[in-house]
This record gives structure tokens, C-alpha cells and sequence, in this order.
């Protein structure tokens, strides 16, 4: 592997390596960011449209998700063992046939094959989000979570982009036989495959292997001191070391509020009479607050600490949802600031869990325990999409966003269960000493 690794790197140092796989993975998170935005922005509406049903939009959501949440462990698996590169690529292009599934049983009117097709389509959500972690593989421990929050960062583009070509894509849907709401669809299946394209001819070196081969040849005591948790990296490994339970925990609480939240949202718009167009601008500004600020989020983590970032997260999901539930009439001004809050929020919490998991986490069993920790984020958004319709029918969309914002400070017992355990270890690792 060590031999392999370098005759791919060439003469390039570690460092210029990183920016190479940055812009490699920056480049295909743009293209998977306008394939995210499909479903986010039309899929709860096409199923409502084919389904007749509240509650089934919800469904088809969860189904997503639950797609994502097989993906994210499938390609966790291929990555550990072949590397980021075909991981990634592979996970795209799955995406892509899964948004060619969706447009296929909209034409035909299929509920059945419109199920199948959003379960394959999860699957680009699920590589979109793992992405992140390739970013961090060669990155100095002192600025993991900056590396990281790069990658997510980059979504923003196609995210913001393509929720505000749903108006022109359903024409052009419409003008060749296919119903409106699928259009985005098409520019999904386009922007995923492409996607795969760009990783699986650029990322070279493969961020994972090249890591693991330079820390082979690293001396087991210039290892150990590079991971000192005393070392000069920061607050994020400084003192405090918390384990992959409190990383899960944050992501988890942070995507199930998020989705639930977000998911109802057009839905709610469109009960209020509001049009796709001012639902795709609402969702636009949502996705490019979740993407836009991760490199601050990042900054924050390496700065403070990601325990404290996680704190401030539960504090703005729990705004977001007070916004939002005191919108007047589905104002789309409104629900945009409560959006964009949801979007923020999710980011610190998202970018702080992962900082945990990926110092937490040995690069022997890196990429198939991301995969893993993944699909409990996949779960919990799953478990958001399914209560987001069944709450709406029951109590109407104000008690679901409230009762999101109330769920998220859920986060605060974890950061505090886990800022005392890291206390008391490091109490007893200093009595041992003395």
C-alpha cells in the first residue's frame, strides 16, 4: 500500500497533496450540491402530488433518507478498503440512478418504482455528506475541522443554484411529457453522474491511502506525540478528547430537528398558497446557510473547542424553530430567516461532531466507523421525515417547528455529560503521573 501510495504522490509534500484533493473534492461537491437540492426542494411535493397525502410525503422523505442511511455504510466499506475515490464515485453514481428512477415513475405514475427510486436516490445525500471526512484525512490535526468544513462547504453553490432552476426545469419538463415537479430530477441525475466523473479521474492521491501510508512510515513515537493530546493543536484535541458516543449524539439530534423542519416547510408554503419558485428560494437560502458558513464553523471548532460550537448549535436550532413557528401565514420572508437559522445551526452541529469523530477514530478503522457513525445521522433523519408529516396532520406545522427548536437543546446534556467525563479522565491521567 506504502509503495502504491507514493508512486501516485509522486514528489508532492502532504501538504500540497491536501490542496490537490481539495480542489478535487470542492469541484465535486459543487456538482452534488445542485443533486442534493432536488429532493429537498420538490421531492415532499412530488409525492404529495402522486401520493394525495401529508403523511406519505413525509414517508417518501424517510425513504430517502433510510436510503442514505444503507449507502453511507456501503460506501464506508468500499473506502476502507479501496479508498475515497471509489467510495465516493460510486456513491454519485447512485444518486444519479436513483434521481433517473425518480423522473421514470413520474412519467409512468408510479408509486411503487417512485419509492424504489427515492431509497437509490438517498444515496448521493449520504455521499455528500461523507465527503467531509476525505477532506480531513490529510490535514494537520491543528486545522481539521477548517479542512473539512471546506468540502461542505462547497455544496453551496449547486445547492443554492439548483432549488431556483425548479420554475425553467419544470417547463422544460413539461414541454417533453414529463410532469413539472420532476424536472430538478433530470438536473439531479446530470449533476450526480458528474459528480462521480470529476472523483473517480482527479482525486489522485486518494486522501485515505496516502494517509495511511505516511502514517506507516511514521515512528511509532513521532505518531504519538503528533496526537498528543498536550500538543500545540489546539482546543479540538487539547485537554479534552470526547468519544465518538457524544459525536454521534450531537449529528443525530442536529439532522433529525433539520429535516423535520425543513421537510414540511414547502409543503406548509404550499398550503398557504405560495409558489414552487418562492418555496425553491426559501429552500435555496436554507441549503447556503447549512453550507456557506462550515468554514466559520470550522474556524470556531479549532478555535474553541467542538463541545462549545455544539452548545451554540442547540441554542440556534432552538431560534430557528420559534421563527418558524410564529411565520404569519407561511410568510416566505419568515420562514427564509427561521430557514437560514435551521441552516446555521445544523452546520455548527454538523461540523463539531464530525472534528469528534474524525479525532476520535484511528486511521486503521476510519472510514468504515464514519460510515457507521453516518447512518445514525441517516436514521435520525429518517425518523424526521416520518414525524414531520404525521405531526403536521396532527398539530399543524407551528407545534412541529417549536417542538424541533425544543428537541435540539437535547444537545447541551450530551456537551456537558461529556465535558465532565473528559474532565475526570484527564484528572486521573494527571494523578497517575504524579
Amino acid at each position: 500500500m506504502t509503495t502504491t501510495a507514493h508512486a501516485r504522490l509522486g514528489h508532492l509534500p502532504r501538504g500540497q497533496a491536501q490542496r490537490r484533493v481539495l480542489r478535487v473534492l470542492v469541484a465535486a461537491q459543487i456538482l452534488s450540491g445542485a443533486g442534493l437540492a432536488a429532493g429537498v426542494t420538490v421531492g415532499a411535493l412530488l409525492a404529495q402530488d402522486m401520493l394525495g397525502s401529508t403523511d406519505l410525503a413525509g414517508l417518501l422523505s424517510a425513504l430517502s433518507i433510510a436510503g442514505s442511511a444503507l449507502a453511507a455504510v456501503a460506501v464506508g466499506r468500499v473506502s476502507q478498503a479501496r479508498g475515497r475515490r471509489v467510495g465516493l464515485a460510486a456513491g454519485y453514481l447512485a444518486g444519479a440512478v436513483g434521481s433517473a428512477g425518480v423522473v421514470a415513475a413520474a412519467v409512468a405514475d408510479s408509486a411503487v418504482l417512485l419509492f424504489v427510486a427515492m431509497f437509490v436516490y438517498g444515496a448521493g445525500a449520504a455521499t455528500n455528506l461523507l465527503a467531509r471526512y476525505a477532506g480531513a484525512d490529510l490535514a494537520a490535526p491543528e486545522s481539521r475541522a477548517r479542512a473539512l468544513s471546506t468540502v461542505l462547504a462547497a455544496t453551496t453553490l449547486g445547492g443554492v443554484v439548483g432549488p431556483n432552476l425548479a420554475a425553467p426545469l419544470g417547463s422544460l419538463a413539461h414541454a417533453v411529457g414529463i410532469p413539472r415537479l420532476a424536472g430538478l430530477f433530470l438536473l439531479s441525475s446530470a449533476a450526480y453522474a458528474t459528480a462521480a466523473l470529476v472523483l473517480a479521474v482527479w482525486l489522485r492521491p486518494d486522501p485515505l491511502l496516502l494517509a495511511r501510508a505516511m502514517e506507516a512510515e511514521r515512528p511509532a513515537a513521532a505518531s504519538a506525540r503528533r496526537d498528543d493530546p498536550g500538543s500545540r493543536a489546539g482546543p479540538v484535541l487539547a485537554g479534552r478528547r470526547p468519544g465518538v458516543p457524544t459525536g454521534v449524539s450531537i449529528m443525530a439530534l442536529t439532522q433529525l430537528v433539520m429535516v423535520a423542519i425543513m421537510t414540511m416547510t414547502p409543503v406548509h408554503m404550499h398550503d398557504h398558497g405560495h409558489s414552487a419558485a418562492a418555496s425553491g428560494l426559501v429552500i435555496a437560502i436554507h441549503i447556503g446557510a447549512m453550507y456557506l458558513p462550515a468554514p466559520l464553523s470550522g474556524w470556531l471548532v479549532d478555535r474553541y473547542g467542538p463541545l462549545t460550537v455544539a452548545s451554540a448549535s442547540a441554542l440556534v436550532l432552538l431560534g430557528s424553530g420559534i421563527v418558524a413557528a410564529n411565520a404569519p401565514g407561511g410568510s416566505p420572508a419568515v420562514l427564509a430567516l427561521a430557514l437560514a437559522l435551521l441552516g446555521v445551526g445544523w452546520s455548527l452541529g454538523i461540523v463539531s461532531g464530525t472534528a469528534i469523530i474524525t479525532h476520535a477514530v484511528p486511521l486503521a478503522t476510519r472510514a468504515r466507523t464514519q460510515g457507521l457513525v453516518d447512518v445514525s445521522i441517516s436514521l435520525a433523519g429518517a425518523t424526521g421525515g416520518v414525524a414531520s408529516g404525521v405531526v403536521v396532520t396532527a398539530v399543524g406545522y407551528p407545534l412541529l417547528a417549536a417542538g424541533g427548536g425544543m428537541l435540539a437543546l437535547a444537545i447541551v446534556p450530551a456537551v456537558i455529560v461529556a465535558a465532565r467525563t473528559s474532565g475526570t479522565a484527564a484528572e486521573d491521567r494527571s494523578s497517575r503521573l504524579r
